[in-house]
């Protein structure tokens, strides 16, 4: 599906869906994703591996904080051992237009590992911003 031209894509111009089927929604309006390192199967070297080259890549979703709190809900099922259905994450790159789909990565058995939020300083003016990292067991390019 990745559509080629001469000229680099921006890459301010995304969707991202959290495997609830609406990227357009406003709780979907990520304003940094983060790729992990995609990394091939080593096969029998993965076992020397050390423990930092085996940890499983993370997917980093960054947003403005708006109160919606479905990353919460989402992350806190999965700490209380009450994980649902493991979800699948879907980041699409638009093209200048910001409705063409020029790439696109699906994340597969995608959960939630950490939730953070930025320091709250009385001092500056600034927006509270909302963090989640997640863990996947597979990637594909669309």
């Amino acid at each position: 599906m990745a559509i080629h031209r001469e000229r680099p894509y921006g890459q301010s111009n995304f969707l991202v869906d959290v495997g609830d089927g609406d990227a357009e929604s406003a709780a979907a309006g990520f304003s940094e994703v983060i790729f992990p390192p995609f990394d091939a199967d080593l096969g029998d070297a993965h076992e020397t591996a050390s423990p930092a080259e085996r940890a499983a890549p993370l997917l980093i979703l960054r947003r403005g904080f708006t109160g919606s709190l479905d990353l919460y809900t989402w992350w806190d099922k999965a700490r209380r051992g009450r994980a649902p259905k493991r979800r699948t994450v879907t980041v699409r790159l638009l093209a200048d237009d910001h409705e063409t789909v020029v790439a696109g990565w699906r994340f597969r058995t995608v959960r939630p590992v950490r939730l953070s939020y930025s320091p709250l300083r009385a001092n500056e003016a600034g927006i509270v911003m909302e963090t989640i990292e997640l863990a996947f067991d597979k990637v594909e390019m669309l």
